[in-house]
């Protein structure tokens, strides 16, 4: 009998411990880009297919790009588990594009010492014109107001984020009504979603959250490999390695190795590129850049297409990524470093080609002027020399013993004017 009880007792705490809640987490921790967007649909897919109680995100994030935003924000819309987004940890934010993600989950929360906010579309520098910015605020402003007021939160703080850049610390948040609570840690936040309800495509759900089987979902090694080369300076830098490496095996053929690793840098910078939004001018004035420092090698032009280059490139490269936001488009440090390279790179070539073209000839007969030879035989006019190694007929107007030492001084068809050497 007590055998029995024993295993009674021991199936139902099985059973228990079978049936705890699991929420499931992950972190995002950079710029926005496609990456955090497949990272995101994943991890909701994974959420509804194994049951979880909630989806957690954490949050950390300057901005990235409003297209992949976008997309974000519809997949927690139509997310059929309850997304959590925690601006996390403490001294975290979410400001820009990362506002529109916190408004669009079913539950905003923040950890103490966080801010979010500062959510106007910039172009890259800076600055728009009156007819761009007004279209591209006013489009921010109604997608963010509509999430606001999608998710009950404070719909005119929002619009102001946008139009005024405001931002708001945590405290100040759940005061306004833009998050739902602060919550210290993992642990107090899955207290605190205990017993709220939230509306999903397929219904009202409760949250029963306290005390629930917490799962980390880290990323792949091929996200962590792709959000690396997603970034605007990776990708900037691998195109511009790939394209000197091939410039490099072309001065220098059967070098191999420049010619191997820039075209793994070209096609690595290409993908990078193709995942990017890309300003097709500034691909351009690259170009262009390119082709005006080739010239330079081939045009004596004291530097003026080499300044031509530097400048196209320079501006070629401020305009490569369409976005308005400040995580998503190239460093300037980045492009200066890069630009300085490849002038310094063609700057270096330039001088070699020119001090190859000054090098005196050491072949054929412009190679013989200027050497010595010896005189195979006493001659006045005309008579034969030894040079190089080899018999020539040569010429004179002074006479010349055999075995003098004469100096090659011009040529004359096949035969070498030559004056003894004092």
């Amino acid at each position: 009998m007590i055998v029995v009880l024993a295993v009674m007792l021991a199936s139902a705490l099985a059973a228990s411990v079978g049936s705890a809640a699991t929420v499931d987490v992950i972190a995002i921790d950079g710029p926005i880009g496609p990456v955090t967007q497949t990272v995101i649909e994943d991890a909701v897919r994974a959420a509804e297919d194994k049951g979880a109680e909630a989806l957690i995100i954490e949050l950390d994030t300057p901005g990235g790009l409003m297209s992949t935003t976008k997309k974000i924000t519809q997949t927690i819309l139509n997310a059929n588990v309850p997304v959590v987004v925690y601006v996390f940890p403490q001294g975290a934010s979410a400001t820009s594009a990362g506002v529109f993600i916190l408004m669009s989950a079913h539950f905003a929360v923040m950890a103490p010492g966080t801010n979010t906010g500062a959510a106007h579309p910039v172009m890259l520098e800076g600055k728009m014109d009156s007819v761009m910015g007004v279209k591209s605020e006013s489009d921010a402003a109604a997608n963010i107001r509509a999430l606001a007021l999608r998710r009950g939160r404070n719909a005119e703080w929002a619009e102001r984020a946008v139009r005024k850049s405001e931002s708001i610390t945590a405290d100040a948040a759940v005061d306004s009504h833009v998050v739902d609570f602060v919550a210290r840690n993992i642990d107090d936040l899955l207290d605190s979603l205990q017993g709220r309800t939230t509306t999903l495509p397929r219904g009202d759900v409760t949250l029963n959250t306290a005390g629930a089987n917490v799962v980390r979902t880290e990323m792949t090694w091929r996200e962590k490999i792709l959000s690396v080369l997603t970034n605007p300076n990776i990708a900037y830098i691998l195109m511009s390695i790939g394209w000197l490496g091939i410039m490099m095996e072309l001065y220098h053929p059967g070098a191999i190795f420049p010619g191997v690793v820039g075209a793994i840098c070209l096609i690595l910078g290409f993908y990078s590129l193709q995942t990017l939004p890309i300003n097709y001018a500034g691909l351009s004035l690259i170009g262009l850049a390119i082709l005006l420092f080739i010239l330079e090698l081939k045009i004596v032009s004291h530097g003026l297409l080499t300044i031509g280059g530097a400048i196209a490139m320079i501006i070629g490269s401020v305009m490569l990524i369409d976005s308005t936001e400040p995580g998503a488009r190239i460093s300037l440090t980045v492009i200066l470093a890069m630009v300085g390279t490849v002038v310094a790179f063609f700057m270096l070539a330039m001088a070699l080609a020119l001090k190859a073209r000054s090098r005196r000839p050491a072949t054929g007969f412009e190679g013989l002027i200027g050497q010595v030879g010896t005189a195979a035989e006493a001659f006045d006019a005309t008579g034969q020399i030894r040079v190089a190694g080899e018999y020539w007929q040569a010429k004179t107007t002074v006479p010349v013993q055999s075995g003098a030492r004469v100096e090659i001084i011009d040529k004359q068809g096949m035969v070498l004017i030559v004056k003894p050497v004092s």
